[in-house]
């Protein structure tokens, strides 16, 4: 083959008319590599699955309502549990709600009355406990649960301000 000949070979091929790409995907400006636009630069929204994603206190509350929703055994609620305890934040009254109406749903008693424990053990101070305890009375008076401090008065009577807090 000659050179003329190769040579209107490749014109050929790289002819537009010839093209097997569809009209979408032609290219039909340069491309830049590089863009020095701040629009460009800009970071994509924040990924709930990304695993340095900070959960909001919104986010955490609504995740764990919908677990204790789903809670269908004993030890699914008491690992939900441990997991809602395991943050640096006391769990809203909602997310605490819905843990007690799992455990009535699962028959667990002990567990309901040991979810008042893990508050008392999450709160800063005394005042905080009650206002949980207020927020909750209807909850705890609806499902029968009755605090360790009422099952056990005389034990629990140095044991109402953990050590180091203050009120």
């Amino acid at each position: 083959m000659s050179l003329t000949a190769l040579t209107r070979a490749t014109r050929v091929l790289r002819s537009p008319v010839l093209s097997t790409r569809p009209a979408a995907l032609r290219i039909t400006t340069p491309v830049k590599c590089f863009s020095t636009r701040t629009s460009a630069l800009r970071m994509p929204d924040a990924d709930p699955h990304d695993p340095h994603h900070e959960e909001s206190f919104e986010e955490f509350t609504a995740r764990y309502e919908k677990e204790f929703d789903g809670v269908q055994d004993v030890f699914e609620l008491q690992r939900n549990l441990n997991n809602a305890f395991a943050y640096d934040l006391v769990p809203s009254v909602s997310v605490i709600t819905a843990a007690l109406r799992a455990a009535r749903r699962v028959n667990d008693y002990p567990t309901a009355v040991r979810v008042f424990e893990g508050i008392k053990a999450k709160v800063e101070n005394v005042a905080q406990y009650d206002e949980y305890l207020i927020e909750l009375k209807s909850v705890r008076e609806d499902l029968g649960v009755i605090l360790k401090e009422d099952l056990y008065p005389a034990s629990m009577a140095g044991e109402r301000l953990a050590p180091g807090t203050a009120q």
